[in-house]
């Protein structure tokens, strides 16, 4: 039996995520933090811009966590967690509690998930936005290698 092998996240691809997420983000006028976790939920890189609330930065890990937990963009998720909606009080592992606000990606190659993205410090659509900026940096990357 043959197995596929996919490149995991490197701290290269990682740097990548950060420095789109946050030139994306300057050219918005926006300050934010930027996270990226590898399949396990390990952190990869962090960078906080200084003008950002400190806050930011559990933010954009718990954005990621989320995204990485689900394998889907929080920003698909706003719905689900309204009151009433099926994750409105779903219990996590790790007793860490979702954070199901936009800003989280999940981060794929060959069709695999393989880390995830988290931007905190913007409106959560910018958030979003800075993240999807920082994902085509990686894809065009990959696409150039």
């Amino acid at each position: 039996m043959s197995r596929t092998t996919v490149s995991p996240l490197t701290t290269e691809d990682a740097e990548l995520l950060v420095t789109a997420a946050r030139t994306a983000a300057g050219a918005a006028g926006v300050a934010v933090s930027v996270s990226v976790l590898d399949a396990g939920g390990h952190p990869l890189a962090f960078r906080r811009d200084d003008r950002a609330v400190l806050i930011s930065g559990e933010t954009s890990t718990r954005k990621a966590f989320t995204a990485l937990q689900l394998n889907a963009p929080t920003a698909d998720l706003t719905e689900a967690v309204l009151p009433g909606g099926p994750f409105h009080s779903l219990p996590t592992a790790l007793d860490r509690p979702l954070l199901f606000i936009a800003g989280g990606l999940p981060v794929h190659r060959d069709g695999h998930l393989i880390g995830a993205v988290g931007v905190g410090g913007g409106a959560p659509e910018q958030d979003h936005g800075f993240g999807a900026a920082a994902l085509e940096a990686l894809e065009r990357a990959d696409s150039a290698a």
